[in-house]
This record gives structure tokens, sequence and C-alpha cells, in this order.
């Protein structure tokens, strides 16, 4: 059989990416920011308000059940989401973006329709847990896995301003479901962040748009990412750091309640939308640091940084300090997400299957995010000290491997070009 520029004769031709280059900016890209905002405020905007479900619950509808067992409806919708992010990178990279977003947002909006009839465990662990995770994991890989193609230069600048929107479902919806709750009861109020959640995906639905063609037949699962030691590495810090950066989003509140002195219960529960106001400042600023001194070194540096927040949460226990505590932690831990899919993207040599390798890595978190909230909720039962210095224990392991990372792709050097 005849070979023709590298290939038999009969083959079909592989799709080359666009000749065009990256455009870094103009309507269209922008508008995938918007998207994406959109998408993080409906994604991992559910995860990070879950700590006011969860002191619900636990005054309320569960009363009878302990905190590590309630903390599995929030660990389970993050694990979900991460997991379910696995299985869509390979759709999107068949050049699928708005039938995932269109089955995603359908599967948050019914799930939490769903929630607002539950009255037992079991079925908020299916309606928030599973269904509302799976649908926010495909809103999510979206959301990662569509800005590196519009943007080069100003990569971490625009997931940082699309990341914002996780930051600020963590003030919004929190806020949305206590103000309401007592005018209008749990179902409606749970409907009403419903149709918020519908109202802005139909939104992000409108806009979304692909620009690099697909290559011919993506894996279902893309498991290549793991022959190379960089992607093995940075898995770690995926890993070690979703374990933790979770956990003090779950028991802020509680924790104020029970070991802050002279602080009321209103003021405790806002301390979960602090928190999540300082992440929204977290997702963007670190981001725009990040194109300029580097992804990886910005990483490394405010995960070690909300590493040493995490350990001297031990000793807060004044109004003011749980306040900037709080702004602070919020704050380093926005990194995380913003960043990671920067790096990845800067690990993967072919754009056109970032979506399978981005999954992947959310593969990873998934696995940190089942194993780091049930264990917090198990320490927490003996003492705040032991969940504070896991907590920081797991963030310094992701620091760690992200530093390891940085030098084994770039060297000890400053410099961030390999």
């Amino acid at each position: 059989m005849m070979v023709k520029n590298g290939r038999r004769s009969g083959q079909q031709p592989i799709p080359e990416p666009p000749s065009s280059p990256i455009p870094d900016g103009g309507l269209q890209a922008w508008l995938q920011v918007l998207s994406g905002f959109m998408l993080f405020l409906n994604s991992f905007g559910f995860t990070t308000c879950f700590g006011v479900f969860q002191q619900y619950y636990r005054t309320t509808y569960l009363s009878n059940i302990d905190n590590s067992t309630i903390s599995w409806i929030g660990t389970l919708s993050t694990f979900m989401l991460s997991l379910s992010a696995t299985f869509a990178g390979p759709l999107l990279d068949r050049g699928h973006p708005r039938l995932l977003v269109a089955s995603g947002g359908s599967l948050v909006v019914f799930g939490l329709m769903m929630t607002s009839l539950c009255h037992e465990y079991w079925q908020l662990i299916l309606a928030q847990g599973v269904c509302v995770g799976i649908g926010s994991g495909q809103l999510f890989i979206v959301a990662t896995a569509i800005l590196p193609q519009w943007f080069n230069t100003k990569r971490s600048t625009a997931m940082g301003w699309a990341g914002t929107g996780s930051g600020l479902g963590g003030v919004v919806y929190p806020i949305v479901f206590h103000r309401l709750i007592g005018q209008i009861g749990f179902g409606w109020s749970v409907r009403v962040i419903g149709f918020i959640a519908l109202a802005t995906c139909l939104v992000s639905l409108s806009i979304t748009k692909m620009r690099t063609r697909p290559p011919p037949r993506p894996k279902i699962v893309d498991f290549s990412g793991f022959k190379e030691l960089p992607y093995v590495l940075f898995a770690l810090v995926s890993f070690f750091g979703s374990a933790g950066l979770y956990i003090p989003f779950f028991y802020i509140t509680e924790y104020s309640q029970a070991e802050v002195h002279g602080i009321s219960s209103e003021l405790a529960f806002y301390m979960l939308p602090i928190m999540g106001a300082g992440s929204i400042l977290g997702r963007l600023f670190p981001a725009i640091a990040a194109d300029r001194f580097g992804n990886i070194n910005v990483l490394a540096l405010c995960t070690a940084v909300a590493g040493v927040l995490a350990f001297c949460w031990i000793a807060v226990q004044s109004v003011v300090g749980v306040i900037v505590w709080s702004i602070l932690y919020g704050f380093f831990s926005g990194t995380f997400v913003s960043l990671q899919v920067p790096i990845v993207a800067e690990i993967t040599k072919d754009p056109r299957i970032l979506g399978g390798r981005a999954g992947m890595n959310n593969l990873c978190t998934s696995i940190g995010v089942l194993i780091g909230n049930p264990i917090a909720g198990i320490l927490v039962k003996q003492s705040w000290l032991g969940l504070q210095a896991f907590c920081g224990a797991l963030l310094f392991a992701s620091a760690f491997f992200t530093v390891v990372t940085r030098v084994w792709i770039f060297g000890a050097g400053m410099s961030t070009k390999a």
C-alpha cells in the first residue's frame, strides 16, 4: 500500500490545529470568559457554599446524624464533579461543548429541584450529592478547557476572571439561602437557587464556542498523560491540594459557633460568604500575576501560604481574628482552582486533547476530595486541632509537589521557560 505524507493511502488525514494564531482577546474570546464565569458559578460555586447546607442539615433536617456523615453529601457532590469531568473531557475534545453545557446545566437544575423536595438523608445523597455533582463536572470541564484555545499570553488572567464565578457562587448562594429560608422555607429557597442556575447556564449555552478542531477518534478515557513524569507530579499536586483545600469551607461556620468567643450565630454564618469573597480576589489577582511570573511559581507560593494559614487557624479564637483569617484563606486557596488547567495546558503538547488531560487531572482531584473531607469529619469528633493540622499538612504536601514539578520542568533557576 502506498505511503503519502507519512500516512498510508486510504486513511483519513489527521486534522491540524488552526493555522491562525491564538487571538488572546477580541469579542469572541472574552465571551468565552463570560461563559466560563457562569459555568464556574454553577459548578465549584456550589462546592464552596456547601457549608451553609451542612449547618442547616445538622441543626434541622438531619439533627440525628453526625457531621462526618452529613459531610458526605457535599463530599460526594465534589467527588462526582471531578469524576464526571474526567469522562466529559474527551467528549469536549470531540467538539461538543454545548451538549455538555446543556446536559450539565439540566442535571444541576434538576438536582436542585429534587433537593428542594428531599426529607431523608439518602434522598439528599442522590439529588444534591450525585445529580448536582455529575452536572457540575460537565460544566466545569467546559469552563476550564475552552479558554486555553482562545488565550495564550493572557491565559491565566482569562482563567482568573472566569474562576471568580466560583467565588461569587460561594458568596451569593449562601446568602440567598440564608435570607430566604426564614421567609419561604427550605424548598422554595433551594428552588430560587435552581432558577438562578438555570438562567446563568442558558447564558453560557448561547455563547460557548470551541476554536480548535477535534483530533480523530479521541479516547474516551485518556491515560497517556500518566506516561509523562511532569503530568504525574502535577497529579499529586491536585490530589493532596484538593484533599485539604475544602475542609475550611465545610467547617468554618460550625467552628465559629463552637470556638470563637463572643460571635453571634448570624455573624458565624457569614464567615462562609466572607471566605468566598476572599476567594473571588484569590482567583483573579494571583492569576494576573501568573501571566508574568509563571503559573506554577504563583501556585506554589499561594498553596504554601494557604498551608501556613491552615496551621494558624489553630490560634484563631476571636471575632476579628476569624474574619481576617477567612478573608486570607479564601484569597490564597482560591488560586488552586484557577491555575490548575493553565498548568496542565503548559505540559500538554497538543491543545486538541486538553479536555481529556484536564479531565484525568480531575480524577486525581476527585480521589483527594473523597478522602479529605470525610477524614476531617472523623478528626473533628476528637478535636478541632486534628482537623486543622490535617488540613495544613495536606496543603504543604501539595505545595511541595508543586515545587518538585516546577524544578523538573524548568530547573532550579528563576526562568519559567523550559
